[in-house]
C-alpha cells in the first residue's frame, strides 16, 4: 500500500510542472490571437516611453 502511495505522490509532482507549462503557453497564445483582433479593430499600442530630443524645441 504504501508503496502505490507513494506512486502516485511521484507521478502526480511529475504531471504537475508539466501541465503548468502548457497552460502558460495557451495563456500566451491567446493573448497574442487578442492582440492580432485589436489591431484588426484599428487599435494601436502606444510606447510610454518617449525618446528625449525628439522634439524640435528641445533642439538647440
Amino acid at each position: 500500500m504504501k508503496i502505490m502511495k507513494l506512486l502516485r505522490i511521484g507521478i502526480l509532482l511529475l504531471v504537475v510542472p508539466a501541465l503548468s507549462g502548457c497552460w502558460l503557453l495557451a495563456v500566451g497564445g491567446a493573448g497574442a490571437y487578442g492582440g492580432y483582433k485589436m489591431k484588426e479593430e484599428g487599435y494601436k499600442v502606444q510606447s510610454p516611453i518617449k525618446k528625449e530630443g525628439t522634439n524640435s524645441s528641445t533642439e538647440k
